[in-house]
Parts: structure tokens; sequence; C-alpha cells
């Protein structure tokens, strides 16, 4: 009796398959389009047959099938010239091309939304077809966005340096989609972070990783049975992960005693404080604060700073909240809903109803539009009542 695939290998797997073709001469559009072939393959055959070398497998299909396709274009020389020099099939590298992979995934010259679709495809090994469910959007323009993508770094040379912090920032674009589809886009950007760690000895990396799994540890408890957001202060915290929080502030505290703190360590500070209290009540506001200005010193983000004027409100009354709210731009996201929420921690039901309106007509996403209508709804009756 056969069994099924296991497709966390196969992903896993992928991101080296590939480095071994680019390194034997392929370029990485046609490597990749091979290494995602050789997957479907594997996918094919492994139940029936499994491969004792399960890398050495896909090393050899995807090599063929590179061969196949390249050889299909006789009138291309260069081609040629790799197929004359083919290495003996089977025989897989044991250098670990994934970091090299990540940095060309995350090239600058490449969108965000570029970058993302192809660390899907090339280190996540995603179908086309995944990636665009995850996104919503037709699989025919995932697929000329990720063919746009292995353009453009067709000529980067594999093994220029990379730049560390653009590869954590398309992993935290990935994370932040959540889920969607049939892939859970938070989870594989769990993995890939994992197995980024594993291919570099970085602070930041282990930071960034520690953040995703503190907040991914309080999933279950984000949304209400009806769909409906579940604030930090009123969700269940016994619904929350404990192993993903002890797990990430393990890795936090490891990578906080380096000494070399990032801003992804300063907001996995933030989520550990918060996975800490027992209860909302119990949060350690003034060390949150603390946080937030060290982030704020880092890099300058408003959203840092607008996130430290909540804390401001919880540590030190809503006014000091207010204070330093008005020192931003109204025009930031989420500007006039935490301004509601600290003018109804004053008592300023009216303004803080009105703001909840105006919050809710500037929400990203329905949820959080309905989140917002029904806390002006709620204020409203409260003054109705009174």
């Amino acid at each position: 009796m056969s069994s099924p695939v296991d497709e966390v290998l196969l992903r896993s797997l992928a991101p080296n398959v590939l480095g071994v073709l680019v390194r034997r001469g392929a370029d990485f559009a046609a490597a990749e389009d091979a290494v995602q072939d050789a997957l479907v393959e594997a996918v094919r055959v492994w139940p029936a047959d499994p491969p004792r070398d399960a890398k050495g497998w896909l090393v050899t299909v995807a090599w063929r099938k590179f061969l196949d396709a390249t050889r299909a274009e006789v009138a291309r020389r260069r081609r040629e010239e790799v197929v004359d020099t083919e290495p003996t099939p089977g025989q897989a590298s044991g250098v670990d091309d994934t970091l090299q992979l990540y940095f060309l995934c995350a090239h600058p010259s490449l969108t965000p939304s570029s970058a993302v679709a192809l660390t899907l495809r090339a280190v996540g090994g995603l179908t086309t077809r995944q990636i665009a469910q995850a996104y919503l959007v037709p699989e025919a323009t995932m697929a000329q966005r990720i063919s746009r993508a292995k353009r453009t770094v067709a000529g980067v040379r594999f093994d220029q340096p990379g730049d560390v912090a653009t590869v954590l920032r398309v992993l935290y674009l990935v994370f932040n989609e959540g889920y969607s589809g049939d892939v859970d886009l938070a989870a594989e950007a769990i993995r890939l972070t994992r197995q980024l760690a594993a291919a570099i000895d970085h602070p930041e990396v282990a930071g960034l990783l520690a953040l995703m799994l503190l907040h991914h540890a309080r999933r279950a408890s984000r949304t209400a049975p009806d769909g409906s957001l579940v604030p930090l202060a009123e969700q269940d915290r016994s619904r929350w992960d404990t192993a993903s929080i002890v797990e990430g502030v393990a890795i936090l505290q490891a990578a906080l005693a380096r000494d070399r703190l990032g801003e992804y360590q300063a907001q996995a500070a933030v989520a550990a404080l918060h996975a800490d209290a027992p209860t909302a009540e119990e949060t350690d506001w003034p060390q949150i604060v603390e946080w937030y200005d060290e982030l704020v010193r880092l890099t300058g983000s408003p959203v840092a700073r607008l996130n430290r004027a909540v804390a401001v409100g919880e540590a030190d009354g809503p006014r000091a909240g207010l204070a330093a709210l008005a020192e931003l731009d109204d025009a930031l996201p989420r500007h006039a809903a935490v301004a509601a929420y600290l003018h109804e921690r004053d008592g300023d039901l009216e303004t803080a109803a009105r703001l909840y309106v105006e919050a809710a007509h500037k929400a990203p996403t329905l949820a959080e539009r309905a989140h917002l209508t029904r806390q002006a709804a709620r204020l409203n009756n409260r003054r109705d009542r009174s």
C-alpha cells in the first residue's frame, strides 16, 4: 500500500536542489522550472516507489528536466555547452545553497510582492496555483509575476552577498498574510525562517523567528466563532499555544544575550511581555514602553510610535497616551482607532464614538471595519442610556 508524499520534506529539499542546478551552470529561471517539474514528478512517483535518497532523486530528475528543456533550444549554443558537461546524475553537493537563494529571491531590484512570490516558489517549493490562491489572485496573474521576477534576477551572480534585512522583511510580509486558500502562509513563513536560522547565525533572524512564534501562539484566540475579531485584552489566554510561547521566549533570550539588538528582537520582546502576563491587567506596560522606545530608536518607524502611544496610555494614563499621539501624523493607518480607544479610556465617549466610525471607514479589512463599527455602536448605546 502506498503512503502519501511528505510535502514538508519536498518543500525543505527544493532550495537545495535548485542550488545544485544553479551551481552546475543552469540559469535560475530554467533551473527553478526544472525543480518544480521534479517536485510534481515526486508527488506522482514516490507514493508507490519512495526513493532511498530523496534529495539525490530530486537532483537527478530536476537535472534531466533541465537538460530536456535545454536540448529543445538547440539554437542556443551556450546552453548546449552546459549539456556537454553533464555531471554524474544523482550526485548531490553537500553545500547548502539555501542562504544564497534567500538573498537572490529577496533581491533589491524586485518589488516586495514579487520577492514574496519568488521566495514562496523557489525557496518554499509552493506551486504557482498555491501561491495564487493564498494571495487571492488568478493563477495566470501570479505566473506572470513570478516569471517577471525570475527574469529580473536572471543575471544576478549566485555567489554575491545578500542583505539579511531584506530577506527578513520578505519573510515577515509572508507571515503577515496569515492564512488563505489551502496554504497557511503564517506557518510557511515560520518554516522558512527556521530554515534560514539553520543556515545563518544572526540574532535578528532568531528575533524574527521568536516574534513569529509568539504571535502565532495567540492565533486560535484572535477570532470568535462568528469570525469577528477579539482584541488582545479580551482573548482567552487558555487557548494560547504554550509550547510556541516557551520556544519563542527561549529563542529571544538567546538572541538578546548576544547584545546586538535589532528591530525584530525588540518587537519580539514586546510580544513576550504580552505572552508572559497571566491576565491583561497584569501586563507590564512600563517595560513595554521601554521596548517601544528602543524600537523607535532603532527604526524611527511611525507605526512603532503609534504603538508606543497605546503603551504610554496604558502605563501612564490615557491623557499621556493622547499627548504622545498628538505628536504623530493623523493620516497614519490606525491613528483614528488608537485615538478612539484612548478617548474612551479618558471618558470622552462622544469623541471616541466619532473616531471609531472614522476608523471603520479607513479599515483595510472587512473584519476590522466590522469590529470598529461595533465599538462605535456600543459607545452610542451607552450614551443613549445615560
